[in-house]
């Protein structure tokens, strides 16, 4: 994958899952969220990547950056839809393009599986990444600016037992 905005941005594969699987661990310690070892994360993503439906990008030669998304083909159209589930860039990084970098490449990635939409979660109070989302375009609102705004619900079921 060529770079964009000057970062080179690459596609994981079995080689580099240990990687991205450390930027993932590294996210989850920076924000006090639980998180499996890296070797774990690292088989996880592995089978993920191996199963067709999960797409892993990496920024940067350290790497600095990462970003999962996951498809799946869509309902209500024959496109797919896809569901960016990870975009971390290492802390002394931030700022500098990296993530635009991933972001680029993930909507390049969504377009080449032709996908019709892109949905993210993000939290109220991560302004940054919601700055960058909305400057490409994205929206929580219905149909637009204009229209009811969009909330994403999750239920936790490991705390069903």
């Amino acid at each position: 994958m060529t770079g964009c905005d000057d970062f080179r941005v690459r596609q994981v594969t079995a080689v580099d899952t240990h990687d991205a699987a450390q930027l993932l661990h590294d996210f989850n310690q920076e924000f006090g969220e639980s998180t499996p070892p890296v070797t774990t994360l690292a088989r996880r993503l592995g089978d993920l990547i191996d199963g067709g439906d999960t797409i892993v990008l990496l920024a940067g030669e350290g790497p600095e950056g990462v970003a999962v998304v996951r498809h799946r083909r869509a309902l209500w159209s024959e496109g797919r839809e896809a569901y960016l589930a990870e975009l971390y860039v290492r802390p002394a990084r931030r700022g500098h393009g990296i993530g635009r970098a991933l972001m680029k490449a993930v909507l390049t990635e969504c377009r080449r599986l032709r996908a019709d939409t892109v949905e993210i979660g993000v939290d109220e109070p991560d302004v940054a990444a919601r700055h960058l989302y909305e400057s490409l375009g994205f929206s929580n609102r219905v149909r637009g600016t204009d229209g009811p705004v969009m909330f994403v619900y999750e239920l936790d079921l490991r705390s069903d037992e």
